[in-house]
């Protein structure tokens, strides 16, 4: 300390008055607080004590203790991590006051959802919001099957969860006021150097690199690296499904489908959605080509392609003449005939002629009965392609309409049976059946089949046999 005092009396010897300078010395003791206060007098003389303030600051920088130091690292220290992936993979670090002190973008995709936004000093829920708009005005989180993960790494288990739940509530709300059909899954992390020295490996955020071994904790066999180049909704798909095996992903799912179609994926704009936890579990590809619109269903495990088009070049799928098909009239006679309701009672009825797969289908949607009909009929024959009935949700409720939350009267065996001679099947020609009883959402049997030409699934309520919903696919 003498040679601190030293320089402070050189400094002030001819700048300001002996008895200002014996106090700023006097203060340069032990401190207990970061600042000295200093009362000016009633008439000062600028210059003078202008210099003597001045030496004052240096004195409190040099002597109290760096307080200011201490105060600028406290708000410049991490105190929680939060990551959000899709499969851009975006890392925030955040002091204790909830401001970020860096945004990173950790994979090519991330860069182009931060370009042109300086995220430093805001809010994180501020910061949140901005991602989040960014990752939908890109189109990550249009799709219902798409998913976002937000994970929150900090050593305070309290805090941590706690910015969990905001963030997970501020997500979902910015995707429901976009009409985003995307899920929110969220996760605390606890600090483990091991796993960020394999995030970074990766360059996945910690977040990303959790969610993997969970995915490992089922599946021991499969590799960190190569669950890495997954997107978020695939992986938690794995997770619920049990993780059987390594899965193509999407983009050699969309390879397989353009080479079955026997054209270039780079000649192409496709979109692929995974349906890795369904009973046969596969990609989903759409291509939008020069022959037109086309879709594909993609094994996950094998690579096989196994609905779609095939070699359009050389097929017939070119778009043909609208002459030659079903009138409208017709189209909506056959999608009244199945539903067994009569044009009168169909309230809402809307027809209309769309390409699908290079072939002209009719959509038809009607109400009726507190029902809500959806058909698509193929336009050169009749046959339908697709058929949805559901809960009219606009529709007035009655005491008779609706599910029951009595007991339930049917049993298992009668609702299947309901759902088969809806469906027009035996069962003979019924695989891959399953029936389930949801108590959740009122009592009713939840049923899953297929056939060698279609895909079933039924909602029946279980305390009056009516049918809720019914879906039909066909497969040509």
């Amino acid at each position: 300390m003498p040679d601190v005092e030293e320089r402070l009396r050189s400094a002030m010897e001819h700048a300001a008055p002996d008895d200002a300078l014996d106090r700023i010395l006097a203060s340069c003791g032990e401190q207990r607080t970061p600042l000295i206060p200093m009362t000016p007098p009633a008439r000062p003389r600028r210059r003078r004590w202008q210099t003597a303030a001045a030496a004052a600051m240096l004195a409190v920088m040099l002597c109290g203790g760096l307080g200011l130091h201490g105060w600028y690292g406290a708000n410049r220290t991490v105190a929680s991590v939060v990551s959000l992936d899709v499969n851009p993979s975006i890392q925030l670090q955040v002091n204790r006051k909830e401001k970020v002190l860096s945004a990173d973008a950790l994979n090519d995709d991330a860069a182009v959802i931060l370009e042109g936004m300086d995220l430093r000093g805001t809010s994180l829920n501020v910061a949140v919001n901005a991602i989040v708009g960014s990752l939908l005005q890109h189109g990550y989180l249009s799709s219902l099957s798409s998913a976002i993960l937000i994970s929150v790494e900090d050593e305070d288990a309290q805090r941590a969860t706690r910015l969990e739940s905001s963030l997970t509530a501020e997500v979902d709300a910015a995707l429901q006021t976009a009409a985003a059909g995307a899920a929110v899954f969220s996760q605390t992390v606890a600090p483990d150097a091991q796993l960020e020295a394999q995030a970074q490996t990766s360059s996945i955020s910690v977040g990303k690199a959790a969610l993997i071994r969970q995915v490992q904790s089922l599946n021991a066999a499969l590799d960190f690296d190569a669950l890495a180049f997954l997107t978020v909704e695939e992986l938690q798909q794995l997770c619920s499904s049990g993780a059987p095996g390594m899965p193509i992903g999407a983009e050699a799912a969309a390879q397989a489908a353009a080479a079955y179609a026997g054209i270039s994926l780079t000649e192409v704009y496709y979109e692929v959605d995974p349906e890795l936890d369904d009973r046969t579990p596969h990609y989903e590809v759409d291509l939008e080509s020069a022959y037109g619109e086309f879709d594909y269903k993609v094994d996950a495990y094998t690579g096989e392609v196994l609905r779609g088009t095939a070699d359009l070049p050389a097929s017939s799928v070119q778009i043909p003449a609208a002459d030659g098909i079903l009138s409208q009239e017709e189209a909506r006679t056959i999608a009244l005939a199945h539903a067994g309701v009569s044009q009168a009672d169909a309230l809402g009825l809307r027809v209309k002629l769309e390409w699908d797969d290079g072939i002209q289908v009719y959509e038809v949607e009607f109400r009726s009965g507190g029902m809500e009909y959806e058909y698509n009929v193929r336009a050169s024959d009749g046959a339908i392609l697709d058929s949805d009935w559901d809960l009219d949700d606009d529709a007035p409720v009655s005491g008779t309409s609706g599910t029951s939350g009595g007991s339930a009267v049917l049993d298992r065996d009668s609702a299947v049976a309901a759902a088969l001679a809806h469906a027009g099947v035996s069962a003979g020609e019924v695989f891959g059946l399953e029936c389930e009883l949801d108590e959740d959402d009122g009592r009713r049997y939840e049923i899953e089949f297929e056939t060698a030409r279609a895909e079933y699934e039924y909602e029946i309520d279980a305390a009056t046999g009516a049918i809720l919903k019914a879906e039909s696919e066909r497969e040509d």
